[in-house]
């Protein structure tokens, strides 16, 4: 039996990271390269993904980047290739780049909800598909996926409106299970985490108007706080979560427990 440091030792294994230039991808990254893993850092845009890859350079971990438009099936396939041709091969994916857009569900424009729907679910179904093909050879990965409490439950007419986002949430979680349970027999785990509402760059024009909802309705009365899941995404990628797959760990202070 190994030793409890042992099995969350990454050393080796290479990690390719979505919208992971900055925010909660950033932290997860970070948490994955401190557990001894190499990084692809991939993001739509160089202002950000060069700056992050030079920082985590600085701090002494292998890491590469890769522009891309996760939508795109061309440039996904290219993402890919890089991460390949820099490490020879890809271990764990992380899926966490996304979008939302804000609007009652009788008023959402349907190009807004084509762009959220094609970015947070189809864009994680396109670089799922592209290294499990990788993965399968292999006999070995790990994907996790990052959906949102929001894809758990609905919300009360005065709360926010994303229909759009519920909805890729939502269809991320069953895609989760879908694919856990389809490439388990290859020695390829899938699990998502749900994280509620943490301080980032998508939640920063919202967070003054839900914060009384959450330290009314959240037991641990708080937002999340930054390195809350970094901890999460070392477990899923290691093998202290090794006989876990097709699940979907909520990260919110307890708020889907009431």
């Amino acid at each position: 039996m190994k030793s409890l440091r042992d099995v969350y030792d990454l050393d080796g294994r290479v990690a390719l990271v979505t919208g992971g230039s900055r925010g909660l991808g950033e932290e997860m990254a970070e948490g994955l390269a401190e557990a001894g893993c190499s990084l692809m850092l991939v993001a739509r845009r160089d202002k950000w993904l060069t700056p992050a890859v030079k920082d985590f350079k600085r701090k002494g971990f292998y890491c590469e980047g890769a522009i891309c438009d996760i939508t795109s099936p061309d440039e996904v396939k290219a993402a890919v290739d890089k991460t390949l041709e820099h490490f020879g091969h890809i271990d764990i994916l992380v899926n966490n780049a996304g979008v939302s857009w804000g609007a009652p569900a009788e008023d959402m424009p349907l190009d807004k909800w084509h762009e959220v729907l094609d970015t947070n679910l189809t864009g994680a179904f396109l670089f799922s598909q592209a290294c499990a093909k990788h993965m399968i050879a292999q006999k070995f990965g790990r994907i996790i996926n990052i959906a949102s409490i929001a894809g758990l439950r609905g919300s009360m007419p005065e709360g926010l409106h994303y229909a759009g986002y519920v909805a890729s949430k939502g269809g991320l979680i069953a895609l989760t299970r879908e694919l856990a349970a389809k490439w388990a027999q290859h020695n390829i785990r899938v699990n998502a985490i749900a994280p509620g509402f943490f301080p980032s760059r998508m939640t920063e024009k919202i967070m003054d108007q839900v914060m009384p909802s959450i330290t009314a309705n959240v037991p641990m009365r708080r937002a999340g706080l930054p390195g809350e899941l970094k901890g999460v995404a070392v477990f899923l990628a290691s093998e202290a979560s090794g006989y876990i797959t097709g699940q979907t760990i909520a990260v919110d202070g307890g708020g889907t427990a009431v």
